[in-house]
């Protein structure tokens, strides 16, 4: 098998989340978005400019969205939200339980949102993965998760892949296109412990599953087989999550965290990062309501 290529991350921004997550590209605004999740905040990069400008949405907003007919749809503490640029319209909340919040999520090719738990502890088995429909609707699609992670369909909607962190792996469902319901779960991708534990994910044009690994200062492509084909070095050892962004898609943004850095740490987590790899990606599925 061939050796992996080797990439390198560069920083783009100033430290400026505790614990950056959930990128996403923008097409509206040409704007690269994603969250300080336990702050509350939603940050946006105009890579033209490389501003950065913070927005309060709530306690904790998990995951962001665009949706298709302007603004965003979030995850927060304990169910969704709908953001335009001056409002935020809280939904109900999906549980009472102060102990379990929301983490991750993606919307599929029908412009459903797709986001999963977990326990503040990450108890085994205490979290979910649920989807809000266009109307409203809340249904909750996995159950018995422990740290429902990251969540990407490939370019042709065929196969979503998802990560519960403490499997330590990525696995694949087939998708119906008509339906979209997941079947067939499998795992795609086993990461080894001593390289890291695997978060947040990205699909390119070519099928391959870029990976950010927590505690493993690195993000890796897999190929559709599960074989390790690019390896990017973060200079951080907690990256969380990466998105293809830029007008064509040919930039790879990756978010970092500061939790767990030592009393005094100078080095870049919670900045920034992109590269750009040989393969594009391709536009996040909208929200549809």
């Amino acid at each position: 098998m061939r050796a992996p290529g080797r990439l390198v991350a560069e920083q783009v921004t100033p430290v400026v989340a505790d614990h950056g997550e959930g990128p996403v590209w923008c097409p509206d605004d040409d704007r690269l978005r994603w969250v300080d999740l336990l702050a509350g905040d939603v940050l946006a990069l105009d890579p033209a400019t490389g501003v950065v400008t913070r927005r309060h949405v709530a306690g904790v907003v998990a995951a962001i969205r665009p949706r298709s007919g302007g603004g965003l749809v979030a995850a927060v503490e304990r169910g969704f939200a709908l953001l335009t640029d001056d409002t935020v319209e809280l939904l109900p909340e999906i549980w009472s339980d102060p102990t379990v919040r929301m983490n991750d999520g993606a919307c599929d090719p029908l412009g459903r949102f797709h986001c999963g738990s977990m326990a503040y502890d990450a108890a085994p088995g205490r979290a979910a993965l649920y989807r809000l429909d266009p109307d409203g609707t809340v249904t909750t699609v996995l159950t018995g998760v422990t740290v429902s992670n990251g969540l990407a369909w490939t370019a042709d909607g065929g196969t979503a892949y998802y990560v519960d962190s403490a499997l330590g792996r990525v696995d694949a469902f087939d998708v119906d296109r008509a339906s979209g319901e997941l079947t067939g779960r499998r795992p795609v991708v086993v990461v080894p412990p001593e390289q890291g534990v695997p978060d947040g994910i990205c699909v390119d044009t070519a099928g391959g599953i870029w990976v950010a690994l927590w505690d493993g200062g690195a993000v890796h492509r897999y190929t559709p087989d599960g074989d390790l084909s690019a390896v990017v070095d973060v200079p951080t050892r907690r990256p969380t999550a990466c998105a293809f962004g830029g007008p064509e898609y040919t930039d790879l943004y990756v978010t970092t965290s500061r939790q767990g850095s030592p009393p005094g740490d100078r080095s870049p987590a919670g900045a920034l990062f992109r590269l750009r790899p040989p393969v594009p990606g391709f536009a996040a599925h909208p929200f549809a309501g």
